[in-house]
């Protein structure tokens, strides 16, 4: 009597229980629909090729069609052989599965359909319960009339968990054999259908044994059930596990499914910090975007490799230097385009970006800014600066900045090439302090710069990136150029979220960036940048190094016609690199580096002069417009016209008088060189003294290139 009542009390509970969960069904529809799933933001390089993954779940959804059919068959061979025949339920599986669990007095196993374990995986929690078992098969039941196997399936392939972070069949192929599903091996396919029931357990990564004992045992089922014939079965059971497959370093694993070759971690970050601010830190993780960025993946191993040899090198020679750091960016002047962002010696140490985050004093690498705005005055490389032992008043009192090549006058050239700190603090008087931060924010300077006279030595902070894109105006005819990380964004079904155009403003004239690229070419040719010929670098070039007080920053910004890179070194906490650490010594070789293995296999290529620039003939002695009183002596390989020297008889100088020639010829912007002559006699005994430029006759081997381009 008691066990009839306990009988009919037990089916009574198992009817409430089941019209409870159908009601619930009914008034959360939800339930019976594949909800979206969470998928992974792919990054692709400038050539197209995936790099880089931003993921909670690391998943890529791919329809069934790009499924390999050794995967599907070795999943339905384990997991559910009568996949295609039952309607949510399969009745043998779950009657011997129920028998087994009886005698255990607990649920052990569920007998579950692929069905079954997509409702689980997506809908329901994990705990083992009656109640929720019989939820699982009415969700199942529900899910085979809302949607077909072949749906069904698909949704399963991208849902279930394989292990090592890998979510769906796409990430588990990438991940294990650096393959995608559809081109899956039998033996391939056969462990990854393996690691379903226990994907932590069966692991290769952690047990390789266990993992390919029940590869092997799915490879069996699949001939047991006529997926493979005896020959495929042979050479699939003889496969050892792949050598990525087994790996035991899951971090590095887990890299190389994401494409990244163990590089990019930088530029990788800053993307990832852009495309936060762009769609918010959920779409970028579970979104599924697809990012087409400008990341170069060759260019970037190149410029990490051109830090970490660097410093490696510097630390050898001053082990107290092992702390420092290093940062480098390279862009196209065209475009903008970042191809390559390292933001320091190594990114698990220290994520900190010291490429677009740090601000530190540019030095001299800031002067062509300074020089740039004073063109686009009216100066020309050849106008002259005199007086330059004078002070300059300041807040201060006089101020007068030091060096290691001060005269009391030089050309604007000159001054650049061997970085005059008192030619360029006199040139930023007479264009005015609020006139070059002008031309800075132009040029693309977005970091605040003091209004001191001290700017023109590069007192101001600015980042890497900005200053390396400010020399893209030079590069490119006066057009500056916005960096850009990301050109494209779309949803996972290929619809354009957001767009990044290239962004060129006019910041100075075609003729000012042409005289710019000439000056700034000597100090490649001729001076402290001379160090990249060392390196092995050949082609044209320009650039500008930089050193501030006390060696504690080392910059260097160049640029061909195609490529504009700049590197810098320092510590952290500011303090010297090393004694005599300047930035010919300690940046110009690792950019020099870089440019040797980036342009390897390119043509020399250099500027077309453009339309209003003259040549004038000026006097050394009063900086004005020569005449035939003057001596004529022509003397400057680059940019003199030819000359026969024997066409002209100079007056006689006294014994007294400076040695060098009183007329040079030298580039202006038309109608800006000065127009009054010179009367040498009146300045003989003149303190001015400057080196003797290199005669035409025997012009620097380095500036073939820029002599051609003048016309006769």
């Amino acid at each position: 009597m008691m066990l009839a009542v306990g009988g009919w009390y037990g089916a009574a509970q198992a009817v409430i229980m089941t019209r409870e969960v159908a009601s619930e069904l009914d008034r959360a529809r939800w339930l019976a629909a594949l909800t979206p799933r969470a998928q992974a933001t792919v990054v692709f390089d400038r050539n197209g090729q995936q790099v880089f993954t931003f993921y909670a779940e690391q998943r890529f959804d791919v329809p069934l069609s790009r499924v390999s059919p050794h995967m599907v068959g070795a999943l339905l061979a384990v997991e559910d052989r009568r996949f295609f025949s039952h309607h949510g339920v399969d009745a043998v599986r779950i009657g011997a599965a129920g028998w087994r669990n009886v005698r255990a007095g607990r649920i052990r196993e569920g007998g579950s359909t692929l069905t079954q374990q997509l409702a689980r995986a997506t809908l329901l929690s994990p705990d083992r319960t009656y109640q929720r078992k019989l939820r699982e098969i009415m969700i199942a039941v529900r899910l085979e009339q809302r949607y077909t196997k072949h749906e069904i399936l698909e949704a399963y392939l991208n849902t279930v968990y394989f292990g090592e972070g890998y979510y769906g069949v796409e990430a588990a192929s990438r991940g294990y054999f650096n393959t995608s599903a559809a081109d899956l091996h039998p033996h391939e396919a056969a462990l990854l259908a393996a690691l379903v029931r226990s994907p932590s357990a069966d692991a290769p990564r952690r047990a390789p044994e266990r993992a390919l004992a029940r590869r092997n045992l799915v490879l069996a089922l699949m001939r047991n059930q006529g997926r493979l014939d005896e020959g495929a079965f042979a050479s699939a059971r003889s496969a050892p596990l792949p050598d990525r497959a087994a790996r035991q370093d899951a971090v590095v694993a887990a890299r190389l499914a994401e494409g990244q070759p163990g590089s990019g971690r930088y530029f990788e970050e800053e993307l990832r910090r852009q495309l936060v601010a762009l769609f918010g830190n959920a779409a970028v993780l579970q979104g599924g975007l697809r990012v087409y960025s400008t990341y170069d993946p060759a260019m970037q191993r190149e410029a990490e490799l051109a830090v970490t040899t660097r410093i490696a090198e510097i630390v050898k020679i001053r082990p107290a230097a092992k702390a420092l750091q290093g940062s480098f960016v390279a862009m196209d002047p065209a475009s903008g385009d970042v191809l390559a962002l390292v933001g320091g010696r190594d990114f698990t140490a220290s994520s900190f970006n010291r490429a677009t985050q740090a601000r530190r004093q540019a030095g001299s690498a800031f002067k062509p800014i300074i020089y740039a705005a004073a063109l686009e005055r009216g100066f020309g490389p050849g106008s002259m600066l005199q007086d330059l032992d004078r002070p300059i008043a300041a807040v201060g009192g006089p101020w007068l900045p030091g060096g290691l090549k001060e005269r009391s006058a030089y050309t604007l050239r000159r001054a650049l090439r061997v970085s005059s700190n008192r030619a360029a603090a006199q040139l930023l008087q007479q264009v005015g302090v609020s006139t070059a931060i002008h031309y800075a924010a132009r040029l693309g300077i977005s970091s605040h710069l003091p209004p001191v006279p001290s700017l023109a030595l590069g007192s101001g902070e600015v980042t890497l990136l900005e200053l390396t894109a400010s020399y893209t105006a030079f590069a490119n005819q006066g057009m500056a150029a916005s960096p850009r990380l990301i050109a494209r964004v779309e949803d996972s079904q290929g619809k354009v979220l957001f767009a990044a155009a290239v962004r060129r403003t006019r910041a100075i004239s075609p003729v000012t960036a042409y005289l710019m690229s000439h000056m700034l070419a000597e100090v490649i040719s001729r001076g402290s940048a001379n160090g990249v010929r060392a390196a092995g670098f050949t082609l044209p070039a320009a650039g500008k190094t930089g050193t501030t007080n006390d060696y504690a920053d080392a910059w260097f910004v160049g640029y061909t016609p195609n490529l504009v890179a700049g590197v810098w070194f320092g510590l952290d906490r500011p303090a010297p690199i090393m004694r005599g650490g300047f930035a010919s010594v300690v940046a110009v070789p690792a950019w020099g580096r870089f440019m040797r293995a980036a342009t390897a296999g390119a043509t020399p290529d250099w500027y077309e002069q453009p339309a209003g620039i003259e040549t004038v003939a000026m006097c050394r002695r009063s900086g004005a417009r020569a005449v035939e009183s003057c001596r004529y002596h022509a003397d400057y390989a680059p940019v003199v016209a030819t000359y026969d020297p024997s066409a002209m008889d100079p007056p006689p100088v006294p014994a007294s008088a400076s040695d060098e020639p009183s007329v040079y010829e030298d580039m202006f912007p038309s109608g800006s060189a000065p127009g009054e002559f010179c009367a040498w006699e009146s300045r003989i005994g003149s303190s001015l003294h400057e080196d003797p430029r290199p005669r035409i006759s025997h012009p620097h081997p380095d500036t073939g290139w820029l002599r051609s381009r003048i016309p006769n």
